[in-house]
């Protein structure tokens, strides 16, 4: 148990590994189709329609405008806003320092500028007179930003220019020895335990845009994101499946190929593991694409024919075409062969798909509850205020779970808010189910400890949304003995709130007019002082609240407004002047 513990540990690491490289890449697919598309359509002297001035943003775009959104992004997954610019500055001494497109250097650049300037605030913000706050701030994050800059320029530069010729003459003399279709061996099953973001985004797509930027195009965008294995293994669960499996294949064939949603087709692969060497395939696919002479001009997200066809090299059509069609077929061949000599009947499949599963959650120490399980009776689903579906990217498969979800509480009647999300994205809060693939599981029970988690298989045919629906509706046919009313208090009142409760004020402050804060958390604290009173006072950006009674947020009644959208259980004293408002004497004298 303990070695099989340590197997899940790892795989949890390396997932959570490739998708922060994946995160800095995936917000960001829409700017590097952009650029691609302009190569491919206007570049000189080689595009559809060659143009000489719009060719002059190809080269600007991908140098400049590409590396600062990935490093602006990592910073921001690390530290949020101030991460973000601190990641932008830092991923700019890096450009600058080399003459290559510099993405593997951005994905370095940024979460380290962010990482540091996180933990030099974590140091001396505690420690910041009030009043003081935005020259700390701004010539913190200025300074650090400035050093970072200088050391990417000098250090992290020259050191990724010869780690991207060294990957770059790696993969160039793998093409020309027809080894990369090898890579697929890898690259299939990985996809399949749901590493496929982390494969696509955080590692190939990088590689392809250097690549694409030296010689027009790049293979590598295409190792990932054919459509052509998981089309073959649906096709031929189509005609030679049994049972829901058999019925869902044809639906599940048009949206992996059309839409791009790999993810779909990975629970047919885990109901028989055999299915794997069907899977395969894509070996195929890129032995077409590097014999043909296929390849993109940026990455295809989603995944499918026709995003492939949208950013296809000029002179690659063919080569791309034959190659997703051939990887289809092989892989039809392989799972046909598999599914013809499977004597189980379709609800002998499921069967173990279910039996799988759950020897796949033991083996990982997984204690994943069932929504059933979760928790004792019907009435706890009353506590859950909002579900979110959760999946590598936050995109493609958990969407149509949520939406599927959603359709089903609106023909039950039942207004409870359903989102997807990254499982990256998860934040811990009460009130919450979270919805995820069995793979994800560990990440997503790391992330959200104290929510209800549910584990399906596949986000598009799962029993247990008619168990969760099925709870929240049974809530409204609960009846309980009937309570004394009790009044109502306002809220933002001083009525309204309850002073025993009452830890600690707070005052909104925003960087871009700091004084009026300032100036309402000074002359309060005084006040608080002359009254003989000891709760502490302070001023704190919005996003920095915690959510509990302890704390009392005074604030305007514009601010109120944003307030209320945001939390739930802070008190809040609403006034017309923060500085010489009558009730903020009156809060005063109640507090401890």
């Amino acid at each position: 148990m303990a070695q099989a513990k340590s197997k899940s540990s790892v795989k949890v690491k390396v997932q959570k590994f490739g998708t922060a490289l994946s995160g800095m890449i995936m917000p960001n697919i829409g700017a590097i189709i952009a650029w691609g598309l302009t190569a491919a359509f206007f570049m000189y002297p080689h595009g559809w329609f060659p143009n000489k001035e719009i060719n002059n943003l190809v080269q600007p775009m991908l140098n400049y405008l590409l590396p600062l959104l990935i490093g602006y992004t990592g910073g921001r997954m690390v530290y949020e806003e101030r991460g973000a610019i601190a990641g932008a500055i830092g991923t700019l001494g890096v450009i600058v320092g080399t003459d290559q497109p510099m993405f593997l250097g951005a994905m370095i650049m940024g979460p380290l500028s962010a990482w540091l300037l996180k933990k030099l605030d974590q140091v001396f913000q505690d420690k910041i007179k009030s009043g003081f706050e935005m020259i700390y701030n701004n010539f913190s994050l200025g300074i650090l930003g400035m050093i970072a800059a200088i050391f990417a320029f000098f250090i992290i530069g020259p050191i990724m220019e010869v780690g991207s010729q060294w990957a770059s003459a790696g993969v160039n003399a793998i093409i020309r020895v027809h080894l990369l279709p090898l890579a697929n061996i890898i690259i299939e099953p990985a996809k399949v335990l749901f590493l496929n973001n982390a494969i696509g985004n955080g590692i190939l797509v990088p590689l392809g845009i250097q690549q694409a930027a030296q010689v027009g195009k790049s293979v590598l965008f295409l190792m990932e994101s054919n459509p052509g294995p998981g089309l073959g293994i649906l096709l031929a669960f189509t005609l030679f499946g049994k049972g829901k499996s058999k019925s869902s294949a044809p639906g599940a064939a048009i949206i992996e190929f059309f839409g791009g949603v790999h993810e779909i087709y990975f629970p047919y692969v885990l109901m028989k593991p055999s299915l794997i060497l069907a899977a395969i395939g894509g070996v195929t696919g890129t032995f077409l694409f590097t014999t043909l002479g296929g390849g993109l001009k940026a990455a295809a997200s989603p995944g499918s024919i026709l995003a492939i066809l949208l950013v296809s090299a000029k002179d690659a059509y063919f080569g791309n075409i034959v190659g997703v069609l051939g990887a289809a077929v092989v892989s039809f061949i392989i799972a046909a062969i598999i599914l013809k000599n499977d004597k189980s009947t379709g609800d002998e499949l499921e069967a173990k798909q279910a039996q799988m599963q759950a020897m796949k959650a033991q083996s990982k120490g997984q204690s994943m509850p069932e929504a059933e399980d979760a928790h004792e009776s019907v009435k706890s689903y009353a506590n859950v205020k909002k579900i979110i579906f959760a999946c590598d990217a936050g995109m493609g498969s958990s969407a149509m779970g949520a939406s599927l979800l959603r359709d089903k509480f609106k023909k039950a009647g039942i207004k409870v808010s359903v989102t997807n999300t990254a499982v990256r994205n998860l934040k811990d809060e009460d009130g919450l189910l979270v919805i995820t693939q069995e793979e994800l599981a560990d990440r997503a029970l790391q992330k959200t400890p104290h929510a209800m988690h549910v584990a399906v298989g596949n986000f598009l045919s799962s029993p247990k949304y008619d168990t969760i629906v099925a709870s929240f509706k049974a809530l409204t046919q609960v009846e309980d003995k009937p309570k004394a009313e009790k009044p109502v208090k306002k809220v933002g009142s001083l009525e309204g709130i309850d002073f025993s409760k009452v830890k600690e004020v707070d005052f909104i402050r925003h960087d871009q007019h700091l004084g009026t804060a300032t100036m309402a958390t000074s002359l309060f604290n005084d006040a608080i002082k002359k009254a003989g009173k000891t709760t502490p006072v302070k001023a704190v950006r919005i996003n920095e609240l915690t959510d509990d009674p302890s704390h009392l947020v005074i604030v305007t009644p514009a601010a109120n407004k944003n307030l209320a959208v945001r939390y739930s259980d802070i008190q809040t004293l609403v006034v017309d002047d923060l500085l010489k408002d009558k009730k903020l004497g009156e809060a005063i004298q109640k507090l401890n």
